[in-house]
């Protein structure tokens, strides 16, 4: 039978006619699907460096507190009471008591009052700002005064001597991971702990700011008991992690290794989610209509000259 040649519809038979638009090529379908999704990463780029520029804020450094640097330091016992009636016994009272705006510092010690003095941690710029390190307002003569009469109201922890030369890295490394990596992170960026609290980046912290870390526990941190060498070990890694180019994965703009896996996370869905549109658009057509064929209808099958 020649392929030109007329064929007869059955009467049950309902010819399938296919539209023009089935034979229009894919090409501008599938470059739709890629503006699509270079929109979709555009716009995980512009969500990610909003919230890594909102996390990656600037501390506040403005102070709000009297300035002592017009006092002149003639003796600690002295002009460490000046200082503490000036910036400190607003909250913690006269004798360092407390009151209801804060708590007890008589048995502070030196450890803990030097630690906040010189980390800017104290005074704080009002009663409801969090205890974050910040530029101190103190010089270390008035440091000295001030630890020396806090020191005078009770008793506590001495301020530890750490001496990090000829220190066994190895140990603080083992020492680091085993007790401080869950809450600052791999690359002591700080992370995040849970109800509300955050442990600091110690990328600033000296060998003395450690030492007194670990031995007064400040804030939600727990009260370490080294020996010696193993407090030296310790300060002495955490001195190398400031130094490392990004230890334990990008340290994402110094908020943590956590936010890592976040990040990847989203791009990757954004990324899925780009792949399923795509291949919803490629495989989407319309049905083509179904014509109604009557008994006795023709179809041709060949050319448009006719039967042979």
């Amino acid at each position: 039978m020649d392929l030109d040649e007329r064929v007869a519809v059955p009467p049950n038979v309902r010819p399938i006619v296919l539209p023009p638009a089935c034979d229009r090529p894919a090409v501008p379908r599938v470059k739709g699907a890629l503006r699509s999704l270079a929109g979709l990463g555009c716009l995980a780029l512009v969500a990610l460096g909003i919230g890594i520029g909102a996390m990656a804020s600037p501390r506040a450094s403005a102070q709000t507190v009297v300035s002592a640097s017009s006092i002149q330091v003639q003796s600690n016992d002295a002009a460490g009471r000046d200082l503490f009636l000036a910036n400190c016994a607003a909250c913690h009272g006269a004798q360092g008591a407390g009151t209801t705006v804060a708590a007890t510092i008589v048995n502070a010690g030196p450890a803990m009052t030097d630690y906040v003095l010189r980390t800017g941690r104290m005074p704080l710029p009002d009663p409801n700002s969090p205890s974050v390190s910040r530029t101190p307002i103190f010089n270390s003569q008035q440091i000295a005064a001030l630890v020396a009469y806090v020191s005078s109201l009770g008793s506590g922890p001495a301020i530890p001597q750490v001496a990090i030369s000829g220190a066994d890295v190895a140990l603080g490394r083992d020492l680091f991971i085993a007790n401080c990596a869950a809450c600052h992170g791999a690359a002591g960026t700080g992370d995040a702990v849970g109800g509300g609290f955050v442990a600091p980046s110690l990328h600033e912290a000296d060998p003395l700011t450690v030492g007194e870390a670990v031995t007064v526990g400040p804030g939600q941190m727990p009260v370490f008991h080294f020996k010696q060498p193993e407090l030296n070990a310790l300060a002495a890694y955490v001195q190398q992690l400031r130094s490392l180019p990004s230890p334990g994965g990008l340290p994402m703009a110094e908020i943590g290794p956590v936010p890592e896996g976040f990040v990847a996370g989203f791009v990757g869905l954004v990324a899925l989610l780009g792949l399923v549109r795509w291949i919803g658009r490629r495989t989407q057509s319309p049905l083509p209509p179904i014509v109604d064929a009557t008994p006795g209808d023709e179809v041709s099958t060949g050319g448009a000259d006719g039967p042979a």
